[in-house]
């Protein structure tokens, strides 16, 4: 990529979209295009090939996607599917059909099966049943992944994706009962304190393991592959490479380092009656660090910097 490239980020307001954009802009890159929903419906094909046509991105980061924790998942099982496969479909045809350079496709470690290796290589894809509580979003990502090795294949063209693990970070989803673990227990947490609650009630065991990674990071390894990939590319259209820190941690962990960044002082208690999802969840991010790429924020510091971010902006909920 080169600093005056029209790059169009989709999904520039979410998490990991958000990210992308303020690590393009930091390290030089003048050309950074988005729009918001009300702008741009990324479910409807016409729109999509009506912006790229007159856009026409050079490079392209695909981070749009219905996204939610356990409860969202189990809650909306079609709109996961539905969305997110017309999405990533419209997106990936049409930088083809509009001759962008290059695509990036944000998929998620929720690919890999429920019982997978640990930790997950990228060649555990489809060797196994996934977890089921989130098998319509897990299912439609690794459509996403199967088409930018088609359109490889087939048109020659250089899409390639990355799986990240857990992400956290600045503009976050807060929603009580539709975010991931780490800021929904923030938030929980947060409120706690407020409201001098004794205690805060925890889904699960506490016992499973997850690795998380701060989403500036995440951003700066999809800006690193779009540079570098195509020097890795393999066989079968390129193969998907997993993004995350290489470092894991449990549940119950995870809780008392928010507990302790936030300042509650209350009472930890574990709901043994609901579920603890996939036991452990911890990808081998060794293809990624052979190519000498590695995290920068550590989990502490990034929660740090995550709560900073939701007090300042009060939680809003995206």
């Amino acid at each position: 990529m080169k600093k005056n490239s029209k790059i169009y980020v989709a999904g520039h307001n979410g998490l990991v979209g958000s990210a992308l954009v303020r690590v393009l802009k930091q390290q030089g890159f003048t050309n950074v295009i988005g729009r918001t929903r009300s702008e741009l419906d990324l479910t409807n094909q016409l729109e999509v090939n009506q912006f790229f046509e007159k856009e026409r991105p050079e490079y392209v980061f695909l981070a749009a996607a219905k996204v939610g924790g356990i409860h969202a998942n189990n809650s909306y099982p079609a709109e996961f599917i539905f969305s997110n496969l017309q999405i990533q479909n419209n997106i990936i045809d049409a930088t083809y059909r509009y001759q962008g350079k290059k695509l990036c496709f944000l998929g998620s470690s929720c690919i890999y099966p429920k019982f997978a290796k640990q930790p997950m290589d990228e060649g555990q894809l489809l060797d196994g049943k996934l977890e089921p509580t989130n098998e319509p979003y897990a299912v439609a990502k690794i459509a996403g992944i199967v088409m930018c090795q088609s359109y490889n294949r087939q048109y020659g063209t250089e899409f390639f994706s990355v799986m990240p693990t857990n992400l956290y970070g600045p503009g976050d989803n807060y929603h009580p009962q539709n975010s991931h673990v780490l800021p929904a227990l923030l938030r929980r947490f947060h409120e706690a304190k407020v409201n001098g609650l004794p205690e805060v009630v925890i889904w699960g065991t506490g016992n499973p393991l997850r690795e998380f990674l701060y989403s500036d990071d995440m951003a700066r390894a999809c800006v690193f592959l779009m540079q570098n990939y195509s020097e890795f590319q393999e066989s079968r259209g390129g193969e998907h490479v997993n993004v995350g820190s290489g470092i894991e941690v449990s549940i119950r962990e995870l809780a008392e380092t928010l507990k302790d960044v936030v300042g509650y002082h209350g009472k930890l208690t574990f709901d043994l009656t609901k579920p603890d999802g996939t036991p452990r969840k911890l990808l081998d991010v060794s293809k990624l660090h052979r190519m000498g790429w590695k995290h920068e924020v550590e989990l502490r510091e990034g929660i740090r910097l995550a709560y900073d971010d939701f007090l300042q902006n009060g939680g809003i909920e995206r």
